[in-house]
């Protein structure tokens, strides 16, 4: 049995090959700083979780007529952004957001490569390996 054949290992290797390609696009953003007319560009993260159950809608309760009506919209605490800020040149590149993305970008790579060594130090301790 191939570690490919094992659903963990595919995941683990697939989010690192997502990180090394976003940490290609982040550096041409860094480098396209200064280019007229760029826009930053950013990659889609993989998602895994096709096959785990949704959780059911959380609603508000009023259980008292003194307290006020909450809103019935559903509240979304994902963080937004309302746009790019664009210099006078027409470049959107915000080095300081895009040095984040790459900081943020390098840590979850270090822990994806770590779980993935520490997965196959698992598999090689039940295989009898050392």
């Amino acid at each position: 049995m191939a570690t490919s054949d094992i659903p963990i290992f595919s995941m683990l290797r697939t989010r690192m090959q997502w990180h090394q390609e976003r940490q290609r696009v982040l550096a041409d953003n860094v480098a396209n700083s200064d280019t007229p007319d760029f826009r930053p560009r950013d990659l889609v993260e993989p998602k895994f979780d096709l096959a785990a159950p949704t959780a059911p809608a959380l609603t508000l309760v009023r259980t008292d007529p003194g307290h006020q009506a909450g809103a019935e919209s559903a509240v979304s605490f994902a963080p937004t952004n309302s746009g790019f800020q664009i210099r006078p040149a027409g470049n959107a590149v915000s080095l300081e957001d895009e040095m984040m993305k790459v900081a943020d970008n390098q840590m979850d790579f270090h822990t994806v490569s770590a779980l993935y060594g520490k997965s196959l130090g698992l598999l090689k301790l039940a295989v009898g390996k050392k």
